[in-house]
């Protein structure tokens, strides 16, 4: 069954540019009130003004870095003071540093594991007992490289297995209280993924080659729309000739 999101408070991070920015305007044109958390403040500020002028929904700014456990412990506890209640988490907050592992540094690494990792891990711990309270959805961002080997970059490959594997056993832990867990996994996506290592997706494709961060905002927004019994365990996204590369 899918239920529309008003009344509904819907947590974002990693919402300052595509993916993010994206979900947090579906999840607002939805009905959902929504938290923006993300390092840049600017753009946080930013889309929180445009989204106020778009749609009803009441919006909240809360600068984090998802690596930082306090931080995201103080993110979770302002969004339910200022909303009351929590019912969708988007873990979106991610990046991707694309090189083989004998060229990655340590702190490289750490950067990567801590952000694809750590934060999704830190995010979820915190919102989980939120969600089992509204009974609502708990939503990671993967990857097609969640699935499928990623020879030029592993280590980003083995943190999106990481997700998929965590969110599919979450599932298995939290299913019975009735919180619905979901992986959405895309392939190329035109934003600025990729910046840390030069040019982005953006940068790399011309609009209409790869898929749109509203169209991996729409799967999301399917997903969460889902209410009890159901859940969308995994979402692939897939550009249609991309298993043809293989």
């Amino acid at each position: 069954m899918e239920d529309p999101l008003d009344g509904r408070t819907a947590l974002v991070t990693g919402a300052s540019s595509g993916i993010g920015a994206a979900t947090a305007r579906v999840l607002a044109e939805d009905g959902a009130d929504v938290c923006l958390a993300a390092r840049r403040v600017e753009q946080l500020e930013s889309l929180a003004d445009e989204i106020r002028e778009a749609t009803d929904a009441a919006v909240s700014v809360v600068p984090t870095d998802v690596t930082d456990p306090d931080a995201v412990r103080a993110l979770v506890d302002a969004t339910v003071e200022r909303f009351g209640s929590l019912d969708i988490v988007v873990c979106n907050a991610g990046l991707g540093i694309d090189k083989s592992v004998a060229e990655l540094t340590d702190e490289e690494y750490r950067l990567m594991t801590g952000v694809n990792v750590d934060g999704m891990f830190y995010t979820a711990r915190e919102s989980i007992p939120h969600l089992v309270e509204s009974e609502g959805n708990l939503v990671f961002l993967g990857s097609m490289s969640g699935n499928h080997p990623r020879p030029h970059n592993p280590v980003y490959a083995a943190t999106k297995w990481w997700v998929r594997g965590f969110a599919s056993s979450l599932q298995g832990s939290i299913g019975e209280e009735n919180v619905g867990v979901t992986c959405v996994n895309p392939t190329e996506v035109r934003t600025e993924f990729g910046s840390e290592s030069g040019e982005t997706l953006e940068e790399s494709f011309e609009e209409g080659e790869v898929t749109e961060a509203i169209e991996v905002a729409d799967a999301i927004a399917y997903a969460v729309r889902q209410r009890s019994p159901n859940t969308v365990l995994s979402l692939d996204l897939y550009r249609r000739d991309k298993l043809s590369h293989f």
